[in-house]
């Protein structure tokens, strides 16, 4: 999937996270700012990643602010601002590369 325009997914509240995606060049790009980055940073990375990695994202520009999200809200924000750059608003594949 390609990242075509800046979207962003959540919300700076206790317990989540605010994902935005921007088009980049060569690689994904990642900024990760996080209150608990210390004790999880390694595992906030790796679920991006993996969730970037299921949705086909090769390249872009990724800053996630963490608020103590769990890895499930983590991924969910990144799968809604990816699908919202690349402006899908149908068929989205629950099930499928959405698991």
């Amino acid at each position: 999937m390609e990242i075509k325009k800046t979207a962003m997914a959540g919300t700076l509240e206790s317990s989540d996270c605010m994902v935005t995606v921007e088009p980049g060049q060569g690689g994904i790009d990642l900024d990760l700012n996080s209150v608990v980055i210390r004790q999880f940073g390694a595992q906030i990375r790796k679920v991006i990643f993996e969730t970037l990695e299921r949705l086909e994202v090769t390249e872009g520009r990724i800053t996630v602010v963490d608020k103590g999200a769990l890895d499930c809200t983590i991924k969910a924000r990144v799968e809604c601002a990816v699908f919202r750059s690349a402006g899908a608003v149908e068929s989205i594949p629950w099930g499928g590369a959405v698991q």
